[in-house]
C-alpha cells in the first residue's frame, strides 16, 4: 500500500560533537586533501601551470614527510595560517566575509546531563538513553498521568490512558513483540551496545506500527531502565564498544504519545458501481466507510473480500488496484483510492482439457461442483483444480476462466473453463510389512497403475504373504465414476485365513458402487451398494479338541450401507457425531451338508465428539449388530460376528471375545455390543503436535440374535497421537480389566487416524 503524507516530528536519537571539534577535524581534512591531490596528480596535469596560491598551502615539509607533517604540530599550525591569511578578493564574485566574522570565537557545546548520568556508572537505574529537545518538551510535566504495561522481561511501554482503549491495543502489542529486535535477537552474549542499538530499530518499529492503526502524528522516546553492567556507552548509546553479555539483562521503556488518530475522509473505488444491481452487494463486501479510522489491516483485507466477492458473483476478470492512501496532516485525516475495474459479468461455458485423451473435458465436467450456464464463482473453479489434483494423476495442473462470448445488452458473457494438465507418475509399486498382537507378521505387495483405464481407470495387482493370511487379487477401480466421488470397484482375490476362530480358503468376487467423504469434500450423507459373490471352503474347532472337517459354503450378498456425518472433521473430529448402518441381505449354501437359507446382516455405527476444554476432547462410541435368519452353525464362520483388537475392543486379541469351544478358540456369534470412551487430551508438546488418550472399552459378542449388554469384557488403556497434516498416527497399548483364561496381559495397537 502506497502512501503520500507530510513529514511527522521524529525524536532524534545522537548526540552531537562539540562544534569547535567538528570545525577542527573539518578544516584538517580539507588539507590534507589538498595536499593529497597535488601529490598524485598526474604528471600531464602537474605540467600545466602551477596556482602560486595553491603552492603557497603545501610547505615543503608536507611534501618530503607527509604522513609526520599531517600528524603533527606544524599541520595544526598551518590550519591556522590558513585560517588567519587573508586572500585577494579579486576574480571573486563574493565578497569574502570579513575579519571581524572569523576571529568570532566558537563556545563549546556544554555536555548533555542525561549522557552524563548515562556514563556514570554510579548514576540511577533509570536514565534517559537517547532524549530529543522535541521530546522533552511535549512529555514534559505529564508523565505521572502515563500507565505503564511490561510487554515483556525487557521492554516496557509507557502511554496515555486513552491509548489503550483505542480498539486493537492487544494486536498492536503482540505483533510489536513479535517484530522486536530486542525480543527476537536476545542472547546472553549481547553487549550494551548492540542491545542500545535494537532498541533504536524497535522505536523505528513502533513508529510504523503506529501509522498501521491510524497514528500519524505520533512522537517515541525510549529509555535504558537499568541495564547489567556499568561499562560506558558510546557517544549515540552504541558507538563505544562493551563486554559481551553486558546487555543481556537491559532494560528499555518506550514512552508513546500516540497523537490523534486519523480518519477516512473519502473513498474512491473506480467502476465499481459499473456493476449495476450487484454494486451495493459488492460495496458492502469492502467493509471500510468514509469516517471510519485508518486501519491499513482493515484496508487490505477488506480488499481481499472485495475481490472474493467479485469473482463469487460473476466477474472472472475484475482487478482491484493496489490502495493508495493520501494523508493529510490538516485536517487529521486521509483518502483512499482503490480503483476497481469490473471486467463484466459472466455465466460457466463448457470444460476444456489441453490432454483429452489423458482426461477429457466431458469427464472433468463430470468433477466439477458447477453446470454450464450457472453464473461463474471463483470457489467452483478451485474447488475443480483441487479435485483434479486429488486424483493423483496431475504433476502440474493451471485451471482458468477463457472470455468466449462477451457481455452484451445487460446479459451475462459466456467463459469457458481451461485446464492445462501434465500428467504425473501413474505407475506404483508399494510394500507394508507389519506385526499385530493375535495376528502374526504381515507382508503386503502391490502394483497399480493409476489410468490404465482412461479417464481415472486403475488397475492394481496386490499379494499378502503372512503368518496367517496369504491372499492374490486384482482391483479395478473407477474414481468419479458417473459423478463426483463415486466410485465404482471390481475386486476379484483368492486368500487363505488361518485364525484362532476358523480357517478359511476363499475365492470372492466384488461389485461396489458408493459415494465417498474426501478431505477436500466432506459430505454429510455417503452411501455405498455391492454385490458379493463368495465361494469358501472353511472349517473350525470340533468339540473334542481336534479340527473339525472342511465344509464348502457358496455366499451370495448385497450389502448396502448408508451413513451421516456431522463432525467438523474426517479424520481428526472434536465436535459433532457420526451414524452408519451396514444392511446386507445374503443367500447361504452348505455344499457339504445340503442346508441353505436366507438371512440378514446388520451393524449399527454411531460416535460423538465434544471438546471439554481448549485442549480435551472427549469421545465415544456404540456399535450394535445382528444376524437373523439362520442358526449360527448353519452360517460360514467367516460371515459371523466377532469383537477385539484395534478397531473394536481394546486390550484383547484379535476376534477373541465371545463364545469360545472347548480348546478356547472363539466361535463368534449372531448379535454384537461394543462400547467405547476415551479422553483426547492435546499437550505442548513437539508445538501441540503429541497427544495422550486414556480410553476405556467394553465389548460382547453372544449366540442370540439380540445384543446384549450382559457379560461384557472391559478393557482400558492409554495411548499417544501424532497430528500430521494427514490425519494422526496412533499407538494404543491396552490390558483386559476383566480377562478370561488365554486373554493375554497387554495388547498394542498401531495405526493412522483416531480409533473411531
Amino acid at each position: 500500500m502506497a502512501a503520500t503524507r507530510t513529514a511527522c516530528p521524529a525524536a532524534s536519537g545522537n548526540t552531537r560533537r562539540p562544534r569547535a571539534e567538528s570545525r577542527r577535524v573539518a578544516l584538517l581534512g580539507g588539507a590534507a586533501m589538498l595536499w593529497a591531490s597535488a601529490l598524485w596528480a598526474p604528471s600531464g596535469a602537474r605540467a600545466q601551470e602551477s596556482d602560486p596560491e595553491l603552492e603557497a598551502l603545501i610547505p615543503d615539509g608536507a611534501v618530503a614527510d607527509a604522513e609526520g607533517w599531517a600528524t603533527g604540530a606544524d599541520a595544526e599550525s598551518a590550519v591556522d595560517d590558513v585560517v588567519d591569511t587573508p586572500i585577494d578578493e579579486s576574480g571573486y564574485t563574493l565578497a569574502w566575509p570579513d575579519d571581524e566574522r572569523l576571529a568570532v570565537e566558537i563556545e563549546p557545546v556544554a555536555p548533555d546531563p542525561a549522557l552524563a548520568e548515562l556514563l556514570d556508572p554510579s548514576g540511577p537505574e533509570i536514565a534517559a538513553d537517547l532524549r530529543s529537545a522535541d521530546m522533552e518538551s511535549d512529555f514534559a510535566g505529564r508523565e505521572s498521568d502515563l500507565v505503564r504495561t511490561a510487554l515483556s522481561d525487557r521492554i516496557t511501554l509507557a502511554f496515555p490512558e486513552t491509548f489503550a482503549r483505542f480498539g486493537q491495543f492487544d494486536n498492536f502489542t503482540t505483533r510489536f513483540l513479535a517484530l522486536s529486535t530486542l525480543e527476537t535477537l536476545a542472547d546472553d552474549d549481547d553487549t550494551l551496545a548492540q542491545v542500545v542499538n535494537r532498541a533504536r530499530a524497535d522505536q523505528d518499529v513502533l513508529a510504523r506500527l503506529l501509522t498501521v492503526y491510524g497514528f500519524y502524528d505520533a512522537d517515541i522516546r525510549r529509555e535504558l531502565a537499568g541495564r547489567g553492567g556499568a561499562e560506558a556507552v558510546g557517544t549515540d548509546g552504541a558507538d563505544a564498544p562493551s563486554p559481551a553479555g553486558e546487555g543481556s539483562d537491559a532494560r528499555f521503556r518506550f514512552v508513546l504519545e500516540p497523537g490523534p488518530r486519523y480518519r477516512l475522509m473519502a473513498i474512491d473505488l473506480g467502476a465499481l458501481d459499473a456493476t449495476g444491481a450487484d454494486s451495493a452487494m459488492l460495496r458492502r463486501s469492502f467493509a471500510v466507510e468514509a469516517g471510519d479510522p485508518i486501519d491499513l489491516d482493515a484496508i487490505t483485507f477488506e480488499r481481499i473480500d472485495l475481490q472474493y466477492a467479485l469473482t463469487q458473483n460473476g466477474y472472472p476478470f475484475a482487478e482491484v488496484a493496489e490502495p493508495q492512501l493520501t494523508i493529510d496532516h490538516a485536517v487529521d485525516g486521509g483518502t483512499l483510492s482503490m480503483p476497481v475495474a469490473p471486467g463484466g459479468k459472466y455465466r460457466f461455458g463448457t470444460v476444456t482439457s489441453t490432454d483429452p485423451d489423458f482426461l477429457s473435458g466431458r469427464h472433468l465436467a463430470q468433477i466439477a461442483r458447477f453446470k454450464a450456464g450457472e453464473t461463474y464463482r471463483g470457489s467452483d473453479v478451485e474447488d475443480l483444480r483441487e479435485a483434479i489434483l486429488q486424483t493423483g494423476l496431475a504433476s502440474t495442473l493451471t485451471v482458468r476462466p477463457r472470455a468466449v462470448v462477451p457481455p452484451a445488452d445487460g446479459e451475462p458473457g459466456v467463459a469457458d473453463i481451461d485446464v492445462d494438465i501434465t500428467p504425473a507418475p501413474l505407475r506404483t509399486i508399494a510394500g507394508a510389512i507389519g506385526y499385530g498382537t493375535g495376528q502374526g507378521f504381515r507382508l503386503a505387495a502391490s502394483w497399480e497403475h493409476r489410468n490404465f483405464f482412461p479417464p481415472e481407470g486403475m488397475l492394481r495387482l496386490r499379494g499378502i504373504a503372512g503368518t496367517q493370511e496369504q491372499l492374490i487379487g486384482a482391483t479395478v477401480r473407477r474414481n468419479n465414476f458417473t459423478g463426483r466421488d463415486r466410485v465404482l470397484t471390481l475386486d476379484l482375490f483368492a486368500n487363505t485365513i488361518d485364525r484362532d476362530a476358523y480357517e478359511a480358503r476363499t475365492i470372492s468376487a466384488i461389485a461396489r458402487y458408493e459415494r465417498l467423504s474426501t478431505l477436500i469434500f466432506q459430505k454429510r450423507f455417503v452411501w455405498a451398494a455391492g454385490l458379493e459373490l463368495v465361494a469358501s471352503q472353511e472349517r473350525e474347532g470340533a468339540l473334542d479338541g481336534n479340527l473339525g472337517p472342511r465344509e464348502t459354503y457358496f455366499v451370495a450378498a448385497a450389502p448396502g450401507r448408508i451413513g451421516f456425518d456431522e463432525s467438523d472433521d474426517l479424520l481428526d473430529p472434536r465436535r459433532g457425531w457420526r451414524a452408519s448402518l451396514l444392511l446386507s441381505p445374503e443367500f447361504s449354501r452348505n455344499n457339504s451338508t445340503g442346508s441353505q437359507g436366507f438371512y440378514a446382516r446388520a451393524i449399527l455405527d454411531g460416535s460423538f465428539y465434544q471438546p471439554l476444554t481448549d485442549r480435551i476432547v472427549g469421545a465415544g462410541r456404540v456399535r450394535f449388530g445382528t444376524i437373523t435368519g439362520l442358526g449360527l452353525s448353519d452360517i460360514a464362520p467367516s460371515r459371523r460376528l466377532y469383537a477385539g483388537g484395534g478397531g473394536s475392543v481394546r486390550g484383547y486379541g484379535y476376534q477373541q471375545i465371545g463364545p469360545k469351544d472347548t480348546i478356547g478358540d472363539p466361535t463368534g456369534g449372531r448379535s454384537l455390543t461394543e462400547f467405547a470412551l476415551e479422553a483426547r487430551v492435546r499437550t505442548g508438546l513437539f508445538d501441540g503436535a503429541l497427544s495422550v488418550v486414556p480410553f476405556i472399552d467394553a465389548g460382547a459378542v453372544d449366540t442370540t440374535t439380540t445384543p446384549r449388554l450382559s457379560d461384557l469384557q472391559f478393557g482400558a488403556g492409554v495411548g499417544i497421537r501424532y497430528h500430521t497434516n494427514f490425519g494422526p498416527l496412533r499407538v494404543d497399548l491396552a490390558t483386559p480389566i476383566n480377562p478370561r483364561p488365554g486373554d493375554g496381559p497387554v495388547a498394542v495397537y498401531v495405526s493412522l487416524g483416531q480409533a473411531f
